[in-house]
């Protein structure tokens, strides 16, 4: 049997997600063999799933959204970095009730992969999601050697609002290592960089962006894009409308156009990094889950990646998750026999999300009842 779930957020990490359903599951079969591989989709929580699936934790100083200095990790293994943008410029390195939708930068960021192509990486899978930034991935590219100047020639400031006082923009002092890096970048959204379904209009609310943010934020990052046109030419725009771009306030847009880096679904790399094939192979029964089965779930996030991969080898999936929001029909399209929910033997969410690891070591005893019996 193989878990393969990614987080609770708010509430217990992959790792823990994957200790409590083993213990409910040796609770109704004692003898079973249990195989952990937690997951992650490319957003926060990607490190620490990769360094519970053996690689090494490597911990660094970077700059922080607000410019406070703060310690993020990366993961390395065999020449390969995993790179999780959240570790140096998310949200969760913002004080509580405090947000600077025009300001926070991605500096941090950069010197993340900077610090990885020191260690040696050879192949770097950028995690982008939970951002707390939306600059288009400037501050990354100037923490690369990238330059980008007002018309007095002086530095623009950080973040995305200050980008529409950009005038030239110059990316030939780009680390020279990225070009012979592979660059992955590895997101579970694939929203262009800028309009209706752009990273200031999607996501910017969630980062503390008023309407009139947005609206300021979307005109700097079209005007990045094309200054960034001049500079280097049409590709620039291109990358503009490319899935991705949008991904975590436009460090996606920044990963395409500066690192040279290809764009994939996160959980499809993260699989791949992790050796989920090899373990599907062992497996009997995979269970995989999140905090919300949602339509979410559905676009790109871990557990429909996962239930992807093992119905293409004809393993069967159930799932676990806190908050059940799919019927059952929508749940079979993604390839998931069937969901056990905390609520199901706790009603209350608060409750659930308090504790929820007694409540999920329960539900995985059921589970184990119903297919280890």
């Amino acid at each position: 049997m193989l878990i393969a779930a990614d987080k609770f957020k708010g509430s217990l990490t992959a790792v823990q997600v994957a200790e409590r359903v083993t213990a409910g599951l040796h609770r109704a079969a004692p003898d079973v063999t249990v195989e952990a591989l937690p997951v992650a989709d490319g957003g926060d929580g990607t490190v620490a799933a990769a360094v519970a699936g053996g690689f090494e934790r490597r911990e660094v100083t970077v700059t922080g959204p607000l410019g406070d200095q703060v310690t993020a990790a990366y993961a390395l293994k065999d020449g390969t970095a995993v790179v999780e943008m959240a570790e140096a410029s998310g949200l969760q390195l913002l004080p509580e009730g405090v947000f600077a939708p025009l300001t926070s930068t991605t500096y941090g960021s950069g010197e993340l992969i900077r610090a990885a192509l020191d260690a040696g990486a050879r192949t770097i899978v950028f995690g982008v999601g939970g951002s707390a930034t939306t600059d288009g991935g400037a501050g990354m590219l100037a923490a690369l050697g990238a330059r980008f100047l007002d018309a007095d020639g002086e530095p623009v400031a950080p973040g995305g609002g200050p980008l529409k006082e950009l005038a030239t923009a110059d990316l030939s002092g780009l680390d020279p290592r990225l070009k012979d890096v592979e660059t992955v970048l590895a997101s579970d959204v694939d929203n262009p960089l800028t309009g209706p379904k752009g990273a200031p209009a999607v996501y910017g609310p969630q980062k503390g962006a008023s309407p009139e943010d947005v609206e300021e934020l979307d005109a700097a990052l079209a005007h990045f894009a094309e200054v960034l046109e001049k500079s280097i030419g049409p590709k620039a725009a291109e990358y503009a409308q490319s899935p991705g771009a949008g991904a975590a306030g436009g460090i996606g847009y920044g990963a395409l156009v500066g690192l040279g880096a290809t764009f994939r679904p996160g959980i499809e790399v993260m699989l791949d990094v992790l050796g989920f094939a090899p373990a599907l192979e062992r497996a009997t029964l995979v269970i995989t889950g999140e905090g919300s089965l949602d339509e979410q779930t559905l676009h790109g996030k871990a557990p429909a990646g996962v239930a992807s991969a093992a119905r293409a080898a004809g393993v069967e999936v159930v799932a676990v998750c806190g908050r059940l929001a799919l019927p059952p029909e929508a749940l079979g399209r993604a390839g998931i026999r069937r969901a056990y929910a905390l609520t199901d033997i706790e009603p209350d969410v608060a409750r659930c999300i308090a504790e929820a690891g007694p409540i999920l070591e329960s539900l995985a005893e059921k589970l184990g009842r119903d297919y280890l019996a």
